[in-house]
């Protein structure tokens, strides 16, 4: 397929059925404000749009049942392999896909419906203003609340949030699935040094296309985190680090986190 230059940026959603923490989480009913449910695909698409309304958005699928119930939305489905690892193989897929060369790719998870959109503004910001800047992602500082739910998780041994630790000039030196850096004792909001990574990442084609290219890393098969393959294989990340916006942008990656996802959605009247 030839490949079409697309100047400005465009958003993509990667969506698949067989979560092995949560299957069919994309089609999970999600409750706003007045009680009414909508599939958890449907309140992203609506959080990605209020974010960045005049992007271009495509959810990329592996499974028909998904795609369908993106088509209802009036949205577009691409449909991608599902001999795809992680959502950033399956964003590269979707941009080989639909043949399109875009100056840059946002990433929105599909199970990120609480994502700020001042986020995802501030990281299409970096990708316009920086062009060196390969691959970007943004991170925000704990607050106590974030905090006490990351280690409830741990203690648990569920997979809840990830944390990311940077170097001085705010690019990544890792991410974790364990509440990095290990503190002694709780800390306070204002000096809390554990950065929540939100998942939302841009990305330059050619990162994209390198990556899937790459074979994965131990890390990365071992956290189960896709982008310590960019950092095994030398590929820099930018870490955006922003203020906690005025609730917990918490992801739904277990059920038990679908409580205080809907509690949120009630205290800011999202219906």
């Amino acid at each position: 397929m030839e490949t079409m230059r697309t100047p400005g940026g465009v958003i993509v959603i990667p969506a698949r059925y067989a979560s092995a923490r949560y299957p069919g989480k994309p089609l999970a009913p999600v409750r706003g404000a007045t009680g009414v449910a909508q599939p958890l695909i449907a309140r992203t698409i609506a959080a990605a749009h209020a974010a960045r309304r005049n992007l271009p958005l495509h959810v990329a699928t592996d499974d028909l049942r998904i795609a369908d119930a993106v088509r209802a939305l009036g949205e577009a489905p691409v449909m991608t392999p599902e001999s795809c690892a992680n959502g950033t193989e399956r964003v590269a897929a979707a941009i080989d896909a639909l043949g399109i060369a875009p100056d840059y790719v946002i990433n929105f998870q599909g199970d990120a419906l609480l994502t700020p959109p001042d986020f995802v503004a501030a990281l299409a910001d970096r990708m316009e203003q920086h062009p060196d800047c390969a691959v970007a992602t943004v991170a925000m500082r704990c607050s106590a609340t974030v905090y006490t739910h990351l280690l409830a998780d741990q203690a648990a041994g569920r997979s809840g949030g990830t944390t990311a630790v940077t170097d001085a000039a705010g690019r990544a030196l890792y991410f974790s699935k364990r509440v990095l850096p290990f503190l002694a004792a709780p800390p306070q909001d204002a000096d809390n040094p554990v950065l929540l990574h939100l998942g939302l990442y841009a990305y330059r084609p050619e990162a994209l296309r390198r990556y899937r290219a790459l074979p994965p890393s131990p890390a990365e098969l071992a956290e189960g985190l896709e982008q310590l393959r960019f950092l095994h294989h030398g590929i820099p990340i930018d870490v955006i680090v922003l203020d906690a916006p005025g609730w917990d942008p918490i992801e739904l990656n277990n059920p038990t986190d679908l409580a205080p996802i809907e509690a949120t959605l009630a205290t800011r009247g999202i219906a």
